[in-house]
């Protein structure tokens, strides 16, 4: 984690203090279900959850001799709890707590993400409505292709945000899973109704199968899922940067009074922001072949699936949980420039309206192919030569007489024929006012 991308809140799910409390509630949920089956005297149980503490210092100093961190904790648990801490971690190995905890770790996560993504949704809301009608040129393959509306385009990153939301929530349901069945995972020597109390306490699902660990097909979804979301940022970040290139500044990221956009050149106002969301995504994205490659572990268990997520755990979520907020931010303060939509939108004299007067020709009985080559000809002049698309079509007789006179021409020309159905896609996105 790096301290520059790193909100406290998310940070702090993933820092000693708060491992070592899920790891002693999970020791101390156990013990609470063993007495309730009379595995352990109840005493021992109370003793665990009046007494249970930890030391940070204290662990650290025991895992630098035992070199094991499930031990040395435990040895710091039983300086507090006295004699009875002889009752703890009863049947279980240390994939029990790790495993479990790092579901509930991930879970926590899932939880501030999620939160990120509905405040990210509300902002984005507020922002399509209020560019709802304001007209700019499409592109495609960055050229001019046919109007469309600023608030589209939000309203698409709106759906693709919903979408991520939605996949979060499926990566954290895929998640939460627990597990407290001991060596190799077959409850050998700790009854499963252990398990399911535990897990019911911490909000966790038993694992059907564990074999010692959870299977890491979990936590692989549960990181392509995090790629996928930072994916989705990279292509509103991307938006933005080109709408903020100075031939087309049709939005731009705030600019700051007293802020400076280059140490060489004072009149720079850099798309920075979008910018560090796009490097921020890869940084996320490749948290997910580590992942991935963790599914394939040796028979029943081993560990060199846990060094990959001591690093990717905490760096994808506070990552991506930095992103989304400064993403909210960015989207918030974006500033727009309808009349620059405008000018852009003048920019190719008329050429955005090529295909609704080329369905005019075949709707008028011209074969598609022979319209084809009507308009294009005309259009080609208008690249070439910059002359006014419409004065062109309205001075070749082939195409005048084809659709009945030149204002038939000009009354293809409307505008408001592609804002028809605004309104149809803001109720499938939003649903109706």
């Amino acid at each position: 984690m790096i301290e520059r991308y790193t909100r406290k809140e998310m940070a702090h799910i993933w820092e000693p203090e708060n491992r070592f409390r899920i790891w002693l509630q999970i020791e101390t949920l156990a013990c609470e279900a063993q007495a309730q089956l009379g595995v352990i005297p109840p005493e021992a149980a109370r003793a665990v959850r009046e007494k249970g503490a930890f030391n940070l210092e204290r662990i650290a100093a025991i895992e630098a001799e035992v070199k094991h961190d499930v031990i040395a904790f435990l040895t710091s648990v039983a300086e507090y709890v006295g004699p009875e801490a002889r009752f703890i971690h009863q049947g279980m190995t240390s994939s029990d707590v790790l495993d479990t905890c790092l579901a509930v770790q991930l879970t926590q996560a899932a939880d501030e993400l999620a939160a990120d993504l509905r405040q990210l949704l509300e902002v984005i809301r507020t922002r399509a409505f209020e560019h709802k009608y304001t007209v700019c040129i499409g592109r495609s393959h960055g050229v001019h292709a046919e109007p469309t509306t600023f608030g589209l385009k939000l309203a698409s990153w709106h759906a693709e945000m919903e979408r991520a939301l939605k996949r979060l929530l499926t990566a954290r349901e895929e998640v939460a899973t627990g597990a407290i069945s001991g060596a190799v995972g077959t409850f050998a020597h700790i009854d499963p109704r252990v398990e399911a109390y535990v897990c019911e306490h911490l909000g966790l699902r038993p694992e059907p199968v564990s074999t010692q660990i959870i299977p890491r097909d979990r936590h692989a979804a549960f990181f392509c899922g995090l790629a996928v979301i930072a994916s989705s940022i990279e292509r509103i970040a991307v938006e933005i940067r080109h709408l903020q290139r100075t031939e087309v500044l049709e939005a731009e990221e705030q600019f700051t009074k007293g802020q400076k956009g280059s140490s060489a050149m004072p009149h720079k106002r850099n798309p920075i922001l979008s910018e560090n969301l796009c490097g921020l995504a890869r940084l996320i994205r490749c948290q997910a072949i580590p992942a991935l490659e963790d599914v394939a572990l040796w028979h029943e268990r081993d560990i060199s699936h846990s060094s990959v997520e001591r690093g990717i755990a905490p760096d994808a979520t506070v990552t991506l949980d930095f992103a989304l907020r400064r993403l909210k931010g960015l989207i918030q303060n974006l500033v727009v420039y309808p009349e620059r939509m405008q000018r852009n939108l003048e920019l190719t004299h008329g050429l955005w309206c090529s295909q609704r007067v080329l369905l005019a020709l075949t709707q008028a009985g011209v074969s598609r192919e022979t319209a084809y080559r009507m308009v294009q000809r005309n259009a080609m002049r208008v690249w070439e030569e910059g002359k006014d698309f419409l004065g062109l079509l309205s001075a070749d007789t082939e195409v005048v007489q084809a659709l009945g006179g030149t204002e038939a021409v000009s009354a293809l020309f409307d505008l408001n024929c592609h804002l028809a159905h605004v309104d149809t896609i803001f109720a499938r996105v939003f649903g109706k006012e």
